[in-house]
């Protein structure tokens, strides 16, 4: 305890980490007011029906994303998610469209240039995915609900839930430029813990009603929940460095010597984006029905049932999909080749240039398999617990998009502000190691 306070003096005591984290948190707040601020015309009073829509399924793990603002018939109703799939979008034109890729090797001005139109694409998104959220708010509310109806009230309403995005993603940015974290990845984050002491209540109400298993199957759960917690940590921080050794043999290569020395790779080298990106996607048929689930048919409706087979199957095929277009973008091997040869490292037995590059992507495409399936199968974890019976809102925390954002997103946080006690030649967080985020330092060869 005394190390604790130890720590958090000396946080303070660095006027730029003191500053970064007092923005964050004001912009935070910010986000966590305006999740509360109901869309003019709408009575705050008469969201039952809309609250009862989204406790559970697809629209209830949307609504978690945004932390309950969608619920609320808040004007951060649709959250960050149009400009998480503007961002998919783009990236994905990055390898097919030569304009975009011609952008992308730029350098910083290519890199704005490419923000600017995620900016632009975001809000084309947000205004076709608001006509869907009013006229399922209509269809939800009773008349009464709206104190004005008609073109007034749809146009109004429209402009405010993209304003309402844009202003979300600006509060990201800012958290990114003058704050702690990465913007975007912390209000989801944020957004995920506002509803976890909801999910807690409603599972122990659950627990405790005559037909539920009482305190202690309560208690069993939240020891499991936290051997996933654990697990999944696990996974976040997945093996920074394989050995040369253990690499070779990846590869087929029984020829390597006694030489201790490592690659600079990872299991898990895309961390969690892969999961935001595929439940962005899994959203989409959802957001084309315009947010209604009784009205839902075919394809919409298998998409709808988050314990169904096709929408875990194809969730986690999208997943590992996604691990793989990470890691080929945040994982270069022939940047690494070009690196080690000019600082004059090599791999034993393996040739510098071309050979060098053959090796680190063969030893990476392997790797990666059985990194992406693991990030799979705790993502579609949930889907098993709600089927053990599990209240579907706590069951989203057993592993999931949710655990992993939050996991993911809280290590990279405490890195970065471990960095600044480190340089500043304070102690880190913690005395037996290195707290490893999922952008973590690779070591040299």
């Amino acid at each position: 305890m005394r190390g604790l306070f130890e720590t958090l003096k000396n946080i303070y005591r660095i006027e730029d980490l003191r500053n970064r984290i007092i923005a964050t948190l004001g912009l935070i707040l910010i986000y966590r007011l305006g999740a509360h601020i109901v869309i003019p015309g709408v009575d705050p009073q008469q969201l039952q029906g809309l609250q009862k829509q989204t406790a559970d399924g697809i629209l209830g793990l949307l609504n978690m994303f945004s932390g309950g603002a969608f619920a609320n018939a808040s004007v951060f109703a649709l959250g960050i998610m149009p400009y998480i799939s503007a961002s998919i979008v783009i990236q994905l034109m990055g390898m097919a469209v030569p304009y975009f890729q011609r952008l992308q090797k730029e350098g910083e001005s290519g890199r704005n240039k490419i923000n600017q139109i995620t900016r632009y694409l975001t809000v084309a998104i947000t205004a076709a995915q608001a006509p869907g959220y009013i006229a399922n708010l209509e269809a939800q509310l009773p008349a009464s609900a709206f104190a004005m109806q008609g073109g007034i009230f749809w146009f109004s309403s429209i402009l405010i839930l993209v304003t309402g995005t844009m202003f979300v993603m600006w509060l990201g940015e800012k958290i990114t430029d003058k704050g702690i974290g990465n913007g975007i990845s912390m209000i989801i984050m944020i957004g995920i813990i506002a509803r976890l002491p909801f999910a807690l209540f409603a599972e122990l109400t659950s627990n405790l009603d005559a037909q539920g298993g009482g305190l202690v199957v309560f208690l069993v759960e939240m020891v499991f929940l936290f051997l996933v917690f654990v697990a999944t940590i696990a996974l976040v921080q997945a093996v920074r460095r394989i050995p040369v050794q253990y690499a070779k043999r990846i590869v087929g290569n029984k020829q390597y010597g006694g030489v201790r020395q490592y690659i600079p790779l990872k299991i898990n080298a895309a961390g969690v984006m892969p999961i935001i990106f595929a439940q962005a996607l899994m959203f989409f048929p959802m957001l084309l029905a315009g947010f209604n689930t009784d009205a839902t048919t075919g394809i919409a409706a298998a998409f709808a049932d988050i314990t169904g087979f096709w929408y875990n199957f194809t969730f986690g095929v999208l997943i590992v999909i996604f691990t793989y277009f990470y890691t080929a973008i945040t994982v270069n091997p022939t940047q690494m080749a070009e690196d080690m040869k000019k600082n004059g490292g090599f791999i034993p037995g393996i040739k510098p240039g071309r050979k060098t590059v053959e090796f680190l992507d063969s030893v990476m495409s392997r790797i990666t398999l059985p990194g992406s399936i693991f990030l799979a199968l705790v993502a579609i974890m949930p889907a098993f617990a709600m089927i053990s019976g599990i209240n579907n809102q706590f069951a989203q925390f057993y592993g999931g998009t949710s655990l992993l954002i939050l996991v993911g997103v809280v290590l990279d946080t405490l890195q970065q502000i471990e960095s600044h006690l480190l340089m500043r030649h304070y102690d880190g967080l913690m005395k037996t190691g290195r707290i490893k985020g999922r952008t973590g330092a690779t070591a040299s060869v």
